[in-house]
């Protein structure tokens, strides 16, 4: 796996956004975002991590949170113009994305879905997303992000 790139790692190339990968040990038991911020070594509140979710009018979109966070529906549904958002069943997370769980990034699923990002990545010269595979982290700043999938930036935790 040593410096295979992913996806996600090529489409920051493309777009000329400075990334560092970072690997970390996989545990299968334990996909958490949490657990990733341990094995990496890192915050997990820089640990962003990425949850499908489809709006009631919008259809699926993505919201990237802080690995310790928990998804204010309502805030989500607020920001996204849409009435109800939930989450999408994890069977459903492959055939939409392209992604597995615990390896699911906002950058080169398979359509370009809405990304929702939470405010506190400002609050960090750098965080850290899936690179779309188990085992590797895209460290790169939140504005470059924003810029690579064009983001809306909001309190999208409670």
């Amino acid at each position: 796996m040593k410096n295979k790139k992913t996806n996600a790692a090529r489409i920051l190339d493309r777009l000329k956004i400075s990334y560092e990968i970072k690997e970390y040990e996989v545990d299968l038991d334990d996909l958490s975002a949490v657990h990733v911020a341990e094995a990496a070594s890192m915050d997990v509140k820089m640990v962003f991590k990425t949850l499908v979710c489809r709006g009631d009018k919008t259809g699926v979109l993505m919201a990237c949170i802080p690995g310790d966070g928990e998804l204010d529906m309502k805030a989500l549904a607020a920001v996204s113009g849409n009435k109800r958002v939930e989450m999408v069943h994890l069977k459903e997370v492959l055939g939409l994305t392209g992604y597995v769980r615990g390896g699911c990034s906002p950058l080169g699923a398979k359509k370009n879905y809405p990304v929702y990002l939470n405010e506190t990545c400002r609050n960090y010269e750098k965080i850290a997303i899936s690179a779309g595979i188990r085992g590797q982290q895209l460290i790169l700043s939140p504005d470059d992000l924003v810029k690579a999938v064009d983001a809306v930036v909001a309190n999208l935790i409670r």
